[in-house]
């Protein structure tokens, strides 16, 4: 017995909503932003204030500017760290502010 074509799971529901919505994107920037703490490890993490993406970048702001400094220097590794949770190149830069 076939699938109907016009009946869909509800987690296809919710993708197609959100990618019509938000963009193809959405749900891989949310599970990026969501993953933050565990790629960077809790210090960091309490150090920074707020997280998004736009147009591919990661805009971190942070409440040290030593940690933005040192972070800076390890932008490929954390890009490339963030990129394999979602198995493509969603990021294409990261901004420490």
């Amino acid at each position: 017995m076939s699938k109907d074509p016009n009946q869909n799971t509800v987690g296809e529901l919710i993708k197609a909503f959100y990618e019509e919505r938000k963009g193809p994107n959405y749900l891989d920037e949310v599970k990026i932003v969501k993953s933050w703490k565990s790629v960077v490890g809790p210090f960091i993490a309490q150090y920074t204030k707020d997280l998004h993406i736009k147009d591919g970048v990661l805009l971190v702001s942070l409440t040290s500017d030593s940690l933005r400094n040192e972070l800076s220097y390890s932008k490929t590794v954390l890009r490339k760290n963030l990129n394999d949770l979602v198995g493509y190149e969603l990021l294409t830069d990261i901004v420490f502010r």
